[in-house]
């Protein structure tokens, strides 16, 4: 109950004094069970004029689990193209949580060359292609051709690919 208390009291102050939430935001992980969850309602609660700057500062000067929010809430935010270099930022960490993250719904707005390298450092950091939203609608003959390039550099060491990557490589029209 305490935890609805505290959630409900940062959000309101984040809808009325925006700079509140750099301190909530790191804090919902000690005042809530799903600090995900917690921080996607104070992004939401942020008026939405100023809702891109506070997305770059809280996504660039948080821990792991606050960027993490920050990526996952973007699907649920009234945002336009505003949040693609955050995810441009996850898909060249090696965290493989944060790359998950980036490849979600809101990564329709990545660039198709972008996102087929993307989903490539998926397939070399082992994170699962159910990860990577629109993955059939998106895939094309250059990723395909990417991936099979992969395959026999990986096949000439010895090693596979995963299963979700093999299946890609069933001709795409």
């Amino acid at each position: 109950m305490e935890q609805n208390v505290w959630l409900t009291d940062a959000v309101g102050r984040a809808g009325t004094d925006p700079s509140t939430i750099v301190r909530s935001f790191a804090s919902a992980g000690r005042h809530c069970d799903d600090p995900v969850a917690a921080r996607t309602k104070l992004l939401l609660a942020l008026p939405a004029e100023v809702l891109p700057h506070w997305l770059d500062d809280l996504y660039r000067h948080g821990d792991a689990g606050e960027k993490l929010a920050v990526l996952t809430a973007l699907p649920e935010l009234p945002i336009g193209d505003e949040a693609v270099p955050l995810l441009h930022d996850a898909i060249r960490t090696n965290d493989t949580r944060l790359l998950a993250a980036a490849l979600g719904p809101y990564a329709r707005r990545l660039d198709q060359h972008a996102w087929r390298h993307a989903v490539l450092k998926c397939v070399f950091l082992a994170v699962p292609l159910s990860e990577v939203a629109d993955l059939d609608d998106r895939a094309d003959r250059e990723l395909t051709e990417m991936l099979a390039a992969l395959r026999a550099e990986r096949e000439a060491a010895g090693r596979r690919l995963p299963p979700d990557a093999l299946r890609l490589l069933d001709p795409i029209p």
